[in-house]
């Protein structure tokens, strides 16, 4: 083999020896700040894409008042007295059900080759994964904000106050954020983005309506009362019940945040192994 031939195989060897080095020594603080770039980068997508926004901005007002109006007399006698039933309960929907966008929208960018640019450059592993989900607390703040508002607007009238309410909405959007981790996860191991949405639906979609966020647990069958008590959807729609209408930290708001960070703790690095082999 030639010399001009070895050359430049050895050039861009050494170039992704440099790179692969640039990596190995990001600091802490600079991952921080690679991620906070991402974060800048999906809110820019978010705005030039305001139909991002839909399932936010519609979802929460629409849930409420179908789940209120068509359950209520039938759960509670009226709908007054089942709204702090229920206005927890659309919370936690409302944050899970828009954190599975999240897997899809990642699985969409990886197809049209927006990571393999990414993967070139000397950041943090993380910060292209992380990014999005930072910027995505804004769509679960919003979805969240909505549930309460239309609550209020139906009569609801949390009694934890406004401390009781900020509480709830908080723990439910970190609750989102990290099991986005998950769908994040199942993002980058799916071959499309339809796979994505059809397996994060049918990990969700069960544990959301197999809890006791629209019904009392005390009115289902023994073996389903069984699975709702140790769901953790539950955990956080009890929690969610006890800072809005109590303003209590119950043991369910320990165990909900508990889970969470197990969650991250899991997920993210497999987020993280799976982004590398796949790209």
């Amino acid at each position: 083999m030639s010399t001009t031939m070895i050359e430049p195989v050895h050039e861009t060897v050494r170039a992704a020896e440099r790179v692969a080095a640039a990596r190995r020594h990001v600091s802490v603080g600079e991952t921080l700040a690679q991620t906070l770039t991402m974060a800048w980068r999906a809110l820019m997508k978010m705005r030039r894409n305001p139909e991002q926004f839909f399932d936010v901005a519609l979802q929460p007002i629409l849930f409420t008042a179908m789940f209120a109006y068509i359950f209520g007399g039938a759960v509670t006698g009226d709908v007054n007295s089942y709204l702090p039933l229920i206005i927890p309960g659309i919370l936690a929907q409302t944050v899970l059900t828009t954190c599975m966008a999240t897997g899809t929208q990642l699985r969409e960018d990886m197809e049209k080759g927006v990571f393999d640019r990414f993967k070139s450059l000397p950041i943090a592993r993380i910060a292209p994964l992380a990014g999005p989900m930072v910027a995505d607390l804004l769509r679960y703040t919003i979805a969240a904000t909505l549930t309460f508002g239309s609550g209020l607007l139906m009569g609801y009238r949390p009694g934890g106050g406004v401390f009781g309410v900020l509480a709830a909405i908080l723990l439910a959007i970190f609750t989102g954020w990290s099991l986005a981790w998950v769908f994040t996860w199942v993002g980058t191991i799916a071959r499309s983005a339809q796979a994505v949405q059809g397996i994060s639906m049918m990990i969700l979609f069960p544990l959301t309506f197999l809890s006791n966020a629209f019904v009392p647990v005390e009115t289902l069958p023994g073996w389903l009362a069984a699975f709702v008590r140790v769901n953790p959807v539950s955990h956080l729609v009890t929690a969610a019940r006890d800072l809005a209408n109590s303003a209590v930290l119950s043991g369910a708001v320990a165990w909900t945040l508990v889970a969470g960070v197990v969650v991250i703790a899991i997920f993210a690095p497999l987020s993280v192994r799976s982004y590398r082999r796949h790209m």
